[in-house]
């Protein structure tokens, strides 16, 4: 199990927790998705190494942006 944490800016709601959500679901590997946009925190875990870029390009294509915390 490996787990990547990141911040994400820009969210401001439960909706917004969604579109990441549904984002990031989509990559391959993914098992868990933790996100807050109270603290703009999301924490990723999968099953074998998961790439950033993925997960960054995911973030992106909700309409947000993100950096890596852990």
């Amino acid at each position: 199990m490996t787990k990547n944490e990141f911040q994400v800016t820009g969210m401001t709601c439960g909706h917004c927790e969604m579109s990441v959500r549904e984002e990031v679901s989509e990559i391959p590997g993914v098992e868990d998705i933790q996100v807050s946009a109270q603290t703009g925190k999301l924490v990723v875990t999968g099953s074998a190494a998961l790439d950033d870029a993925q997960i960054l390009a995911a973030v992106a294509e909700a309409g947000y942006s993100a950096v890596r915390t852990a």
